[in-house]
């Protein structure tokens, strides 16, 4: 939650001083691109590689056999960022070429994200190591110190972001990048001494024969495209924003951030608390434990999910025009940006299941499946861009970056449905049907109580756009508090039992 708040501190600053202009659409991509990399080698495929494999060696092998794997783990995954950052940084405007094609006619832009991502990119090697020191941490149960890290990250940039707003005449983009430099140094620094209180800080050693490494790369090779699909189908977005006009890459950014937040702070974490239980429970031969786990992550993530993506539908624009629209952010950047937002929204569930669902395969060290069923819809999302995107540029529709979001949602739709599908044919998962009507009926109640109430009390757009910002937070946190509270209450008298949510 800290970090989810302090993340939208530091989007408001960067909409107040950038707004959705050419230098904001260059910076975005300079970040997106080794963002795009952390997902494959630090929260995607190396964690879920890691983390089952590192709970074997913690269930089974001595403690000496234990380090000797962390000691070779760390040292050749750092030996292989080390590579990977230095030629990313050489060939950085080839790579920026790549993502962000559509610049190609505007020789200052490309140039600007081009430099930009040389700054960046090593962000990666240090944001990588901090998912190997974090995912360690939480194999023995402790979540705090790698759920805090990220926070570090928003203090480093809302510190640039300040410095680049009040310290030049004219705001210098350049400075954000470096944020993100020292963002990825620090969060490694700060998980170092929780490591070595631990006992697991030893040596580095290059160890590419070590067969806990050999196991954990086999795994990791398929899982990155299985884990990654959704931020694949990002940078697809992002590249054929770069052909749409100046500020779709802005707003697809900004409203990507609000679907973020229950994303991250439920999505996330469910993920990342699930996997070493799973894994533990299936080197233990424990498959209804297993299955009790899905089943309590599922019915937390849909108690959540479902409200929000109702909220986040019918206040788009007054959520936007209340976090961004200042200074630089326009309001016609609050419209555009609100389009996206609502198709992003419509996926929210999706993505949430997807985290949930997918460590049910990793855990099993099973990452064929999710591989194939990322390439399903990551083909999909491809098809569907042009299907959405193009009529609507055909048709003058006034924001045709819509179709990308509505392109990620589709596809998030179809891998959520294939990986639950799977695991119930392969018996993995069991749900009890009765139990699940029963709640789903108790969710629908509440979320329509939820949609009466923020249909009843919201105004129209223009309100919002155009009101004072005191008016705005004081109204929009009204609206938001009468949603929960409806929603609480309704499944309260529909018999719902909170005390059934504790794992």
């Amino acid at each position: 939650m800290l970090s989810r708040i302090s993340g939208f501190v530091r989007d408001i600053l960067f909409a107040n001083f950038f707004g959705a202009s050419a230098q904001a659409d260059a910076f975005f991509v300079a970040f997106k691109i080794p963002n795009f990399f952390r997902r494959l080698f630090a929260e995607g495929a190396f964690s879920l590689a890691f983390v089952p494999v590192f709970t074997e060696y913690k269930e089974k092998k001595t403690r000496e056999e234990l380090i000797d794997l962390a000691a070779h783990v760390s040292g050749t995954f750092a030996g292989l960022l080390l590579v990977l950052t230095t030629i990313a940084v050489i060939f950085s405007p080839f790579l920026t070429s790549i993502f962000a094609a559509g610049f190609h006619d505007k020789p200052d832009q490309i140039l600007l994200a081009s430099e930009m991502l040389k700054i960046t990119f090593p962000y990666l090697f240090f944001i990588s190591l901090t998912a190997y020191a974090g995912g360690m941490l939480n194999a023995y149960g402790f979540f705090a110190v790698p759920a805090f890290t990220p926070v570090l990250l928003n203090v480093c940039l809302i510190t640039a972001a300040l410095l680049s707003g009040y310290g030049f005449t004219d705001p210098n983009i350049k400075i954000l990048a470096w944020g993100v430099f020292f963002a990825g140094l620090t969060q490694l620094l700060f998980q170092l001494p929780f490591l070595k209180r631990q006992g697991l800080l030893p040596k580095p050693k290059w160890g590419w024969k070590h067969s806990g490494v050999r196991k954990i790369m086999t795994l990791m090779i398929p899982s990155i495209i299985g884990s990654s699909v959704a931020q694949i189908n990002l940078l697809l977005d992002t590249l054929i924003a770069s052909f749409l006009i100046t500020g779709s890459i802005s707003w697809l950014y900004f409203s990507d951030r609000l679907v973020e937040l229950p994303l991250g702070i439920f999505g996330v974490a469910l993920a990342t608390i699930i996997l070493p239980s799973l894994s533990a429970k299936h080197i233990n031969n424990s498959t209804k434990a297993f299955s009790a786990t899905l089943d309590w992550a599922l019915n937390l993530a849909m108690l959540v999910a479902i409200p929000a993506t109702i909220g986040l539908m019918l206040l788009a624009t007054p959520i936007i025009s209340t976090l961004f629209q200042h200074n630089a952010y326009t309001s016609h950047d609050t419209f555009m940006a609100s389009y996206s937002l609502m198709a992003y929204a419509l996926g929210l569930p999706a993505f949430i299941l997807i985290k949930v669902l997918a460590p049910g395969f990793y855990a099993r060290q099973d990452t064929k499946t999710p591989v194939r069923i990322g390439i399903i819809a990551l083909v999909s999302n491809m098809f569907l861009n042009g299907l959405f995107v193009i009529p609507m540029i055909q048709m003058d529709f006034i924001a045709p970056h819509m179709g990308l979001a509505l392109a990620t949602t589709s596809s998030a739709w179809m891998q959520a449905t294939m990986l639950y599908i799977t695991l119930r044919k392969n018996n993995i998962y069991q749900p009890d049907p009765t139990k699940w009507l029963k709640f789903i009926g108790q969710i629908v109640l509440a979320s329509s109580a939820m949609l009466a109430c923020l249909l009843y009390f919201n105004v129209e757009n223009t309100v919002w756009v155009e009101g004072v910002l005191f008016d705005r937070i004081i109204y929009l946190t009204g609206l938001i508090g009468v949603a929960i509270a409806s929603y609480l209450v309704v499944l309260k008298l529909t018999g719902f039992k909170f005390s059934g949510l504790k794992g």
